[in-house]
């Protein structure tokens, strides 16, 4: 059994890969989201602009950078912001297994901006065996959506001699990370292995283990160094040159046309996040047992961060909304996304059970998980003043 320790100033806890206190116990997020007002964003603006000018194709035959899209707020945001400076992107979507309809109208909207998309979908045959294999394997099926969503877009800046992608914040700043990982303002080969969510599963394990063919790999592996030289890839953070808020991102791309679901989503208190994919809840539930937190409270955690709530509030949403078993997520029934991969309930429990971090959780005498009538777990502690920490 864990007491775990949480951040004074918002309710991330130290079960987080990677995360830092300070001697005050506030978190390398919130010391993060802190230093930006000492930043000169004016200085960091002028910088961007030097870059996309250096990129920019002065020929006009060839596309000015890359940007990877999901159709979300944050991608929309990016094509948005790209478009008012001048540049000519070439959008790249990896298309997602178990697509909502409201992701699909999403992606529709980013084409109607006036931009190239380019949408890469990968063996559809494998996909499903891969989501089985990250399922039981590393406890994620979306595993290799993750994969693909950062080798897809570097691939097509190799093939199609296009050096400057544009992604949007560095994960490691705004959700805390190792001070030397995110202060950096460029996706490396480095950071990907390090902060990518591959959860070290390769290729490699892939082809001995299961079987899988490595040319059926290709679409998930990183070009080489020599590739990526040839082209000179560099893929910036946009978040590190301007001010990144996820919550102004979603209201600008409201403004676009981007469509929010009808009410806050499963393991969610937003309704603006995760829209493409009905395997999102499964993956957000993973996370929450192996980590004792999940989607909410990185939501809540920004919005303490910007004075939208209190950290008391943001406690009780935390709640009432995270960690719930995820019987469906948009209306689309579990049962239905685990026949796709040909897992049973009862081989997802014992996968979930697998994976669930019981130092964090209440356990019975005999050291068995204790689950209510919905399968719902209950964390030993969710912040310091309940157990005086």
């Amino acid at each position: 059994m864990k007491k775990i320790r949480y951040c004074k100033k918002c309710l991330f806890p130290e079960t987080k890969p990677g995360l830092e206190f300070n001697e005050d116990q506030i978190c390398t997020a919130c010391q993060n989201y802190d230093d930006r007002s000492h930043i000169d964003w004016d200085e960091r603006k002028k910088e961007l602009m030097n870059i996309l000018e250096k990129y920019k194709n002065k020929k006009e035959n060839n596309w000015d950078c890359i940007i990877p899209v999901s159709g979300g707020k944050d991608s929309i945001y990016q094509v948005v912001k790209m478009l008012e400076f001048g540049m000519n992107p070439l959008c790249v979507n990896v298309a997602p297994c178990g697509p909502t309809d409201i992701g699909r109208k999403n992606m529709d909207l980013i084409k109607e901006l006036g931009v190239d998309v380019l949408e890469f979908t990968t063996n559809r045959k494998l996909r499903k065996k891969l989501n089985k294999i990250g399922l039981i394997e590393v406890g994620d099926i979306t595993w290799a959506e993750h994969a693909a969503v950062f080798t897809v877009p570097i691939t097509v800046a190799v093939n199609y001699n296009i050096p400057l992608i544009i992604w949007g914040e560095n994960s490691q700043n705004e959700y805390g990370g190792p001070v030397a990982d995110s202060q950096k303002n460029v996706l490396t080969r480095e950071w990907l292995l390090k902060w990518g969510g591959l959860l070290g599963l390769d290729s490699q394990i892939l082809i001995e283990k299961y079987d899988v063919k490595k040319s059926e790999l290709i679409p998930f592996e990183y070009p080489s160094d020599d590739e990526l030289n040839r082209v000179g890839v560099t893929g910036i953070f946009l978040g590190y040159y301007i001010p990144w808020n996820s919550f102004s991102n979603f209201l600008i791309s409201q403004a676009y046309g981007m469509e929010g679901y009808k009410y806050a989503c499963e393991g969610s208190f937003l309704n603006s996040e995760n829209l493409d994919t009905y395997y999102h809840g499964i993956h957000d539930y993973f996370k929450f047992l192996k980590l004792g937190f999940g989607r909410v409270t990185d939501q809540v955690n920004m919005a303490i961060r910007r004075g939208m709530l209190t950290r008391e509030e943001g406690l009780k949403i935390v709640k009432l909304r995270e960690g719930k078993f995820p019987i469906s997520y948009l209306g689309k029934p579990l049962k239905e996304m685990l026949e796709e991969i040909d897992v049973t309930m009862e081989e997802f429990i014992e996968v979930c059970d697998k994976f669930t971090n019981k130092q964090l959780f209440l356990c019975d005498e005999n050291g068995n998980l204790v689950k209510d009538k919905y399968g719902n777990l209950s964390k030993i502690n969710y912040d310091n003043v309940e157990d005086n920490i």
